[in-house]
């Protein structure tokens, strides 16, 4: 169901949205792991194979850091596992941008690690369908009340991130490489107020709370984590335009609501955009030229149609005048 999502804030932005608070109730920034910064790109229109943040445990990184410690990666949208054996991800003959909560302990390819995605979102918004264009900061653009609000408080009063639980993975080409870490998207029964679209949705994980007991695998039982996929009935949504249909749209009006009763304008057809184009390239004091020209030709035609018939019934007036000859 989750196939289109939506992140346009800037690597910084998503790093202060991330803050969370460790065991101790200080207050904690959780940083880039190296490089993947660079690596993730904002945008109004994310699909599946796209590179996304990702929020997890330090500790799959490094044994010995604190168990609440959590680290921001750059990761693939679709789970490639680490037994696949081809060389090229793209040859994966199956979609893992999604998985089925109830298949997580049954399948092979998701016997692998626990994570958060974070995609921004409103307050109660659902960006897999949309989100409103007016709260959406554009990429590496912060406002600069905002950023000063959160200097002076240290709270994040942004885009509330929607967090999303997932499950990620470490795949090597077999011919060796570098790794590329990849992640689904874990989905629940949707809730009643999203039957209507589909019957699935995101399992989101609603809270701070909630998102330490998914990552902490080294504290909370697999068992326990996995009772927090929930269908969870906090998200509104609205239509959006089917530019989001191809990835190559990357603009608010991929998110901007769209009225669904309002009529279709009839698609241009090649030869009026010929006009149009023919149109617009023409300088009005050049239009306004051909058209007296073209008066003028119609005049004249007019004019040479009155003397040839003029010229005719004289003619025949002047022959029915003549005595007709006699033998």
């Amino acid at each position: 169901m989750c196939g289109r999502t939506a992140c346009t804030l800037a690597p910084d932005e998503v790093s202060r949205a991330c803050t969370y608070r460790n065991r101790g109730g200080q207050r904690r920034q959780p940083r880039w792991r190296d490089g993947d910064a660079e690596k993730y790109r904002p945008s109004y229109n994310k699909s599946p194979q796209s590179m996304n943040p990702v929020l997890l445990s330090q500790r799959h990184f490094d044994k010995s850091a604190p168990v609440d410690e959590c680290v921001l990666t750059s990761m693939r949208w679709g789970l490639i596992p680490a037994w696949f054996k081809e060389n090229d991800p793209s040859k994966m003959q199956y979609s893992t941008s999604n998985c089925r909560s109830e298949n997580i302990l049954e399948k092979k390819s998701y016997k692998v690690h626990t994570f958060v995605s974070p995609v921004p979102e409103p307050e109660k918004r659902d960006p897999t369908i949309s989100s409103k264009e007016n709260l959406v900061c554009p990429p590496g653009e912060a406002s600069s009340v905002l950023t000063k609000r959160m200097e002076d408080t240290g709270e994040w009063t942004g885009w509330r991130l929607l967090t999303m639980a997932g499950l990620f993975d470490c795949w090597t080409p077999p011919g060796g490489g570098e790794p590329l870490y990849t992640y689904s998207v874990i989905t629940v029964n949707a809730s009643p107020n999203l039957e209507s679209i589909h019957n699935r949705m995101p399992a989101i994980l609603d809270g701070q709370e909630e998102v330490r007991r998914w990552l902490d695998f080294g504290e909370v039982k697999s068992l326990d984590a996995l009772k927090l996929l929930q269908s969870k009935d906090i998200l509104t949504f609205h239509p959006v335009s089917s530019l989001v249909n191809n990835t190559r749209n990357n603009s608010p009006q991929c998110l901007q609501p769209v009225d669904l009763n309002s009529k279709k304008e009839p698609k241009p057809t090649a030869s009026s955009k010929l006009m149009v184009s023919w149109l617009t390239s023409r300088a009005p004091s050049k239009r306004k030229e051909l058209n007296t020209y073209e008066g003028k030709e119609e005049q004249k035609g007019n004019a040479k149609t009155k003397r040839k018939s003029a010229g005719g019934l004289q003619q025949w007036l002047q022959g029915a005048d003549k005595k007709p000859r006699t033998k």
